[in-house]
Formats: C-alpha cells, structure tokens, sequence
C-alpha cells in the first residue's frame, strides 16, 4: 500500500510540473503550457474579454466620462518588499496608494506593481498600438477599496482597476529606474525577496492630470486570467535608455533558472469590445490632414504666384 501512495505522488508531481503555464520563449525549452496552451489548464483564458490587446486608435471611441484621473499617495515615501514569483517580480504597495476618478466606478487601493519585457531592445510590452509593441511596460494593479484582497475582488467584473505605462528607448538614462533595477537584482531567483527603501512611486510615474488614456474591460494577463479587470493603458510613454533595459533582462531567474526574458503574453481578440479614450480622437485626426491640406493649398497659390 505504501509503494502504491509513493507512486501515485510521484505521478501526481509529474503531472503537476508538466502542466504548469509558462510563457512562449519557456515553452520551447521546458515542458510547460505555453500562452496558446493556457485555456487548457485555466479555462477563463479562453474567456472572451481577455488581455491584453492591440488598440486600434481609428476604431477607439471618445468617452466624456473619462475625465482626469486622480492619484492619492503616489507622492508619499514608504517602503516596499520585492519578490521573485518565478515568472515575475513584484512590487508591493501600501494601501495609502489609490486611484479615483477617470470613470470609474468607485476609489480603488495599489496592490503591487511588475513589469514586463521581452528580449534584446524587442517587443516585450503586452498591450499594443496599431500593432505597435514598445521593449517594457508597467502595470500598477489595484483593487476596490472595500475588498480585502485580490482574491474577493477578483469576483466582482469591475475588481480590479489595472494602469499600463509603456516605456520606450530614450537617449538619456532615466535616473530613477536604477533603483528598481538594483532592487531586481537582489531577487534574481524564485522566492527571493528584498526591501526597497523611502520609494515614492512619483518617481516613475507622471502625474495624472497631465495624462490621457485608453479605456477597455478585460482580464488578467496571467493564468488565471481572470476578466475582472478596468484597464486604463496611458498614451504617454516612459523613458528608459537602452542599456538599463538589456541591465533589466539580466537581472531576473525563471523558477527553471533559465534568463527571465520574453515575458508577455500575445494580443488576445477584442471579441465585440470598444475601447474608449479620453481624448477626442477624431480631432487629433482631422487636425493633422487640416494643416497638410493649408499646406498643399499655399504651395500650389505660391507657385501660380511665381510663374505669373
């Protein structure tokens, strides 16, 4: 009876390593589901409000309750712990940390932030634009205000209110990043875990009223993909030079102990969805074709001026 209990636990370990997700690049070198593979395991990844997704900004439309988003604490110094979850890091945050405003339908408390990269100065963010996808992007998660904790919240359709940056390559270092890579590197494998001392996350993030944004109902980008999630993926990009982003890929361990790279998920089908923005689009639209036809119009009256 004994040998039949050890080899049915060593079957059910077997399983339980062989079933496990991981993201593409891992899927290719280890036996785990890659994100095609996912609905498999966890079937509201196969749901049909999933993230991320490619905004198309000619189909987006303007929503005039999207009004400014508010920040609360994000000027406030505290402490925050770093952990190594195998597949990311992240960033706790105090509850002091919240977002209001902007639509939503109630004030909603940080949780933590990570972030996500790809490989070489490559796509690594999730979310694109017109199919563009920019090397990193951060994603700040928060839950209503009311609920304890990630899990309950994850109940409600409206839960979890989720802020996505891009980052793009600049010229000059962004001095504020170094502390968020030193504080990485102190975690490099699964389960490691670090202080980073008096952070403000004003440091790394504009304020809001300076910001517009895209608005859309989704999910979690990790199994169990949830769709529980108000997503708000800011227009504005952030700066990172290109040697902290190839710093950033070498920081980070898999639980495999493989490079942590290439961990994002793939676009997932918008499935009937709109995506609003803040922003008057068709005006950011029309401006552009208005000052090339002023344009057209002067060169042709200036040229018939010239041969006359």
């Amino acid at each position: 009876m004994t040998s039949i209990l050890s080899l049915s636990s060593v079957l059910l370990a077997l399983k339980l390593c062989s079933g496990e997700w991981c993201y593409e690049g891992q899927s290719r070198e280890t036996k785990c589901e890659g994100p095609s593979e996912w609905k498999n395991l966890f079937p509201k990844c196969g749901g049909l409000n999933q993230s991320p997704i490619n905004i198309i900004t000619s189909k987006v439309e303007h929503d005039p309750n999207l009004t400014g988003l508010i920040f609360d604490g994000h000027e406030d110094v505290f402490n925050t712990t770093v952990e190594n979850h195998g597949q990311s890091a992240h960033f706790t945050l105090p509850q002091s940390v919240r977002l209001r405003g902007g639509g939503l339908s109630a004030t909603y408390k940080a949780v933590q932030f990570h972030l996500h990269w790809g490989q070489d100065g490559g796509q690594g963010s999730e979310h694109s634009v017109d199919g563009k996808r920019y090397p990193m992007e951060l994603h700040i998660v928060h839950i209503k205000e009311k609920y304890n904790n990630l899990s309950v919240a994850l109940n409600d359709s409206t839960g979890v209110g989720a802020l996505g940056f891009f980052f793009e390559v600049s010229s000059e270092k962004n001095k504020k990043l170094d502390r968020i890579i030193e504080a990485l590197g102190k975690v490099r494998h699964e389960g490691n875990s670090s202080e980073l001392e008096d952070f403000r996350l004003a440091d790394i993030v504009p304020q809001a009223n300076t910001l517009s944004y895209y608005r859309y109902s989704g999910s979690l980008t990790t199994p169990d993909c949830d769709q529980s999630v108000v997503w708000t993926v800011f227009h504005q990009t952030l700066p990172i030079s290109k040697n902290q982003l190839t710093s950033m890929y070498k920081q980070l361990l898999f639980r495999t102990e493989k490079p942590m790279i290439g961990i994002f998920r793939p676009v997932q089908k918008l499935n009937g969805r709109v995506v609003y923005t803040s922003v008057k689009s068709h005006i950011l639209c029309v401006l552009p074709n208005l000052i090339t036809l002023f344009l057209c119009l002067f060169c042709v009256f200036g040229q018939q001026k010239c041969f006359h």
